[in-house]
């Protein structure tokens, strides 16, 4: 018994030492897992600072896209920055010159426009709680800079950088990306019609009447009394009263531009057809100095309708292919496709092409019959237009020209118009004949003419001024370019 004592003891020697080896194991594998979980904790914690920042960031240039489709809702030192400056081949207001230059020339280190948070005036405009543009960003972080300068890619419009820091870290992250811009021709005035207006009938009131802008008429215009021609006076009141309901016509921005002479149908006794008109109606301008017309080429509306809203083709029955091609058993009345169900539906750019998909030619234009009570869209008709609306239009709360003329400064007025039919722009190639009385807040444009199927029935526009500087309410004046968007590492 005596030997085999030593034996046991060197075994629990050995024993003892492998559990202590083992605790040892234990102990940094524990270690590893702990430092390891430390830095999953760690790398989370970042990358989820790096997505608030890009959101953040992200969210500023949104700020930005958003300045450009309404800005005179900016503040004043951006208005002019974010203005169409330049003017394209037909005198349309542009972001571009004649040769497709960006009006933006900045370079980074010297943009066109730098709102810098480290100076105290841009930090309040930039992030103040009550007043700052991105006041509504303070709970995930703030804007530190943001800059607009010249396109990196030929054709594009401008560069957009925007630094920022997270609410939960100071490292700054920065974002760019470049912008690219939708141009479509500017409709400069209320109504245009490429030939006569009116009609030698017997009729209470002229067919088409225009508030707050121009009449183009490049033919003769047609009307029953000289008293039908509202004059133009700075005292006019700015409000949504038909002309109908006037004791005498008057409003403050009209204009009536016509190629041919200005006829009367009935004259008072002792009234020449040569009478007096008022001032701001400009007669027998063809063909010196001629009337200006805005033109909306075919080509030009097409693509940009495939590209960034709603191509359609029809056939001669009027229906309409969402397709884009005539499927028999597959066409849509223009009622059940085009309606806008509420103010605010709207259908951006919508173009209906001729009977055959080739440019306009007097044998392959199709009609359009427009029953519904309200569309709010630009619609552009490879064709002849019916207006006949089933009920009466919603009431729209707009705003009126600045006063004092056409140009930008001076107070707008907020005005309340009833029963609008159309909310937008309608351009047709062929004729619109009006079957019902319509009323329309935005533009009107035929290159034929606007004809009346009964005696009484009128057209009355208010004229929207965003129009004459080519932005058309639910088109994009500017989208993020595919591909330029990157982090900028500082």
């Amino acid at each position: 018994m005596k030997a085999v004592q030593p034996r046991s003891s060197h075994e629990q020697g050995i024993a003892l030492l492998g559990v202590i080896i083992l605790a040892l194991v234990l102990a940094l594998v524990g270690a590893a897992l702990l430092d390891l979980a430390g830095q999953e904790v760690s790398s989370a914690s970042g990358a989820t600072d790096v997505a608030v920042a890009q959101a953040v960031a992200d969210a500023a240039q949104d700020m930005v896209i958003a300045w450009f489709h309404s800005p005179h809702t900016n503040p004043s030192a951006l208005a002019a920055l974010l203005t169409k400056r330049q003017s394209s081949s037909d005198g349309s207001p542009s972001f571009f010159d004649q040769a497709g230059r960006s009006q933006f020339i900045g370079t980074v280190d010297r943009p066109d426009l730098l709102l810098d948070a480290s100076r105290s005036a841009d930090q309040l405009l930039l992030n103040d709680a009550g007043t700052g543009m991105f006041r509504f960003l303070n709970d995930l972080g703030s804007v530190q800079e943001l800059k607009i300068y010249a396109p990196g890619t030929p054709g594009l419009l401008c560069t957009v950088d925007a630094t920022v820091t997270t609410a939960s870290s100071s490292t700054r992250h920065a974002v760019s990306m470049q912008l690219g811009a939708l141009e479509i021709p500017a409709l400069r005035a209320g109504i245009q019609v490429g030939g006569n207006l009116g009609l030698p009938q017997v009729a209470p009131e002229s067919g088409a009447l225009v508030h707050w802008g121009d009449l183009t008429v490049g033919g003769d215009l047609i009307v029953q009394r000289v008293e039908d021609l509202p004059s133009q006076s700075d005292s006019a009141p700015v409000t949504g009263v038909s002309y109908r309901d006037m004791s005498h016509r008057e409003d403050r921005w009209l204009s009536m531009w016509i190629g041919g002479p200005v006829q009367l149908m009935q004259l008072s006794p002792g009234q020449s057809s040569n009478g007096v008109f008022p001032l701001n109606v400009h007669a027998n301008r063809h063909p010196v100095p001629g009337v200006r017309k805005d033109h909306w080429g075919y080509e030009q509306l097409k693509q940009l309708a495939r590209q960034h809203g709603t191509y359609l083709a029809i056939d001669r029955d009027g229906l309409l292919y969402p397709t884009g091609s005539v499927q028999p058993g597959h066409g849509v009345t223009p009622d059940d496709y085009l309606r806008s169900r509420s103010v605010g539906d709207t259908r951006g750019l919508i173009f209906i092409d001729t009977l055959d998909g080739m440019a306009p030619r007097s044998d392959n234009l199709g009609v359009v019959r427009l029953n519904a009570a309200y569309l709010e869209a630009v619609l552009v008709v490879q064709g002849h237009v019916i207006v006949s609306p089933s009920a009466s239009g919603p009431s729209l709360s707009v705003l009126s020209p600045p006063a004092g003329g056409s140009g930008e400064v001076g107070s707008r007025t907020s005005v309340q118009l009833s029963d609008i039919h159309l909310s937008g722009a309608l351009y047709a190639v062929g004729n619109i004949t009006l079957d019902r009385s319509v009323r329309v807040f935005g533009a009107v444009s035929a290159e034929g003419t606007i004809t009346t199927a009964r005696p009484g029935v009128t057209m009355e526009v208010w004229y929207d001024h965003e129009m004459g500087r080519g932005l058309f309410r639910g088109i994009p004046v500017v989208m993020r370019a595919p591909g330029t968007w990157m982090v900028r590492y500082e």
